[in-house]
């Protein structure tokens, strides 16, 4: 049996009654679900590293003498927002409304960048304060756990400009509401990701 995809779907198939949503959702591929899945297997395993490594820091400092957590809460704050920011989006590009789509998606650009430069600014300080990844066992951990979170986050602000600059050319046909559901779904994957940052690393880690 074929599976049947939004593409294949007449344009009119795609409108409810009066121009609303039609109960058909995009179909995603079961490729994207596979990278995905092995993207949260990945995560795991970083942060099983981190769990078990968190105690060994080698004479230097602790967590507790490196995090911020009022910087954490306003990162954690942006990132959230963005998740919203990005579904809503999404609904306005299912229905057809390319201007207030692209709003919304400058909106999550610039949460996700402001997500960014905070991360960035606290890697500084902590290397500034002599503890780079090479100090101990607990700081390669971390600088590796939150890195890999922070290089999925560059990722997926390229690939939301690249996502706009799909809709400018092409429009919000079928193929690209199917790729900006893909993102979508990459987005808020990274969000369920960094709630288990904030809560193992920083949370645990600054007690």
């Amino acid at each position: 049996m074929s599976m049947i995809t939004i593409d294949r779907l007449p344009a009119d198939a795609l409108r409810g009654v009066g121009g609303g949503l039609a109960p058909t959702r995009t179909v995603v591929a079961y490729g994207f679900w596979i990278f995905i899945m092995s993207d949260i297997v990945m995560f795991a395993a970083l942060f099983a590293a981190y769990a078990v490594l968190s105690g060994n820091i080698a004479g230097g400092p602790t967590g507790r003498e490196l995090f911020n957590l009022h910087k954490v809460f306003v990162e954690t704050a942006c990132l959230l927002l963005s998740s919203y920011t990005c579904g809503v989006g999404m609904l306005c590009a299912e229905r057809r409304q390319p201007g207030v789509f692209l709003s919304f998606a400058a909106a999550t650009f610039i949460l996700g960048a402001a997500f960014l430069s905070i991360e960035l600014s606290e890697f500084v300080g902590i290397a500034k304060a002599g503890a780079g990844p090479t100090r101990s066992a607990f700081l390669s951990s971390f600088f590796t756990l939150v890195g890999m979170h922070g290089a999925h986050v560059t990722c997926g602000l390229v690939w939301l400009v690249y996502m706009v600059a799909q809709v400018l050319v092409k429009g919000l046909r079928a193929v690209v509401l199917r790729r900006l559901l893909c993102f979508s779904l990459f987005w808020h994957a990274l969000d369920i990701v960094w709630i288990g940052v904030m809560t193992l690393v920083y949370l645990m880690g600054a007690r």
